[in-house]
């Protein structure tokens, strides 16, 4: 009997089916102990990164609210945001949507599976299936969402007013996101529109993410430290903690804020600051009491589009840190590499600069 039940767990694609019948942690998703999370030395603190108050963006507080936003991008490259303009009934409806998604039966959701990391609609599990050598805690269903109409009919029909909720999600992530990009662009000392400027058609994507209870969260990640490759990530997260940033060498537990989105700078915001502003290193931990949903909106260039440090960042005194590339070269080093500690940009930083 013991053998067909390890039979059984093992033919498991998704972790959300393996996960309920294990009372330990499969070899393949057990860390080496020199990477393994370390839940005991992380800190926590409600003050863990800031909160910003975007109400009176574009009325009396902008300035202030300019210069928090730029203080934050250039020293924590994390932020908080209350008061963006997205109701709560969509935040809940949102979050709703994921947790019935997962809850579907395994037929139901195979059907929008895959490995292939090219379809830009996917169910699939840990971050790359034919790379990786240690898999990670968590199923995950990814979507491409601008332009929206280019996308929409692909999504899963079910539950059944998935496309309708997510769709109207996704455009209002893109207002907010608009309205971001105008204010960091502002506190860099560039012209509103420099940023979005930049990135040719732009594309956005969202992930789903899932993180079922483990029974052995020590000795595993949801996700292991690393940055995002994209420009900016909207975070919306439920209220079981899991978000960890590393700063000055320590990590940090983010605790969730109902209503609340968590917005981090990505490597693509790092070139277009010629480094003023900072994509830092974070990670997803497991618990083995509770699943966990996040929700990361991923804004992004076009593949075609030439990123580069902005011109009126670089003078004498500032050369450019890197070259100008296609985010589509970028992202394929990032994808090739896989989660790890170390950043793609060191390798397309301008040659004279390796070593500072």
């Amino acid at each position: 009997m013991a053998a067909s039940t390890t039979t059984t767990t093992t033919t498991k694609v998704l972790l959300t089916d393996l996960a309920s019948s294990v009372n330990h942690v499969p070899s393949n998703y057990i860390r080496p102990i020199s990477d393994r999370p370390n839940l005991s030395d992380v800190q926590s603190s409600d003050a863990s990164i800031p909160l910003i108050d975007l109400q009176g963006l574009h009325g009396p507080n902008h300035s202030n609210i300019i210069k928090q936003i730029g203080q934050a991008c250039q020293q924590d490259g994390f932020f908080q945001i209350k008061n963006h303009g997205i109701p709560e009934t969509l935040i809940s409806t949102i979050m709703n949507i994921a947790r019935e998604f997962f809850r579907l039966p395994e037929s139901e959701r195979m059907k929008s599976y895959s490995d292939d990391p090219t379809k830009t609609t996917r169910l699939s599990t840990s971050f790359n299936v034919k790379t990786e050598k240690v898999s990670n805690w968590r199923d995950f269903l990814r979507i491409h969402c601008y332009p929206l109409e280019d996308y929409v009919n692909e999504w899963p029909s079910n539950p059944p007013s998935f496309r309708e909720d997510v769709a109207e999600y996704c455009t209002s992530v893109r207002g907010l996101v608009l309205r971001l990009l105008g204010a960091i662009s502002e506190s860099l000392g560039l012209e509103r529109d420099c940023i979005e400027k930049a990135l040719g058609k732009q594309g956005q994507h969202m992930a789903l993410n899932y993180y079922p209870p483990c029974p052995q969260p020590e000795l595993t990640y949801g996700l292991p430290g690393h940055t995002d490759p994209n420009l900016i990530t909207i975070l919306l997260q439920d209220d079981v903690p899991g978000l960890q940033v590393l700063r000055n060498g320590k990590w940090i537990a983010v605790n969730p804020i109902p209503n609340t989105f968590i917005v981090n700078i990505g490597d693509q915001m790092q070139v277009l600051s010629n480094d003023q502003y900072k994509s830092v290193l974070h990670r997803a931990v497991v618990n083995c009491n509770k699943e966990r949903i996040s929700i990361p909106t991923f804004y992004c260039p076009s593949n075609d589009a030439l990123i580069g440090p902005a011109k009126d960042l670089i003078d004498n005194t500032h050369p450019a840190v890197y070259r100008n590339f296609t985010y589509a070269e970028y992202y394929e080093k990032f994808w090739n590499k896989g989660l790890t500690a170390e950043c793609c940009l060191d390798m397309f930083k301008t040659s004279g600069l390796f070593g500072r």
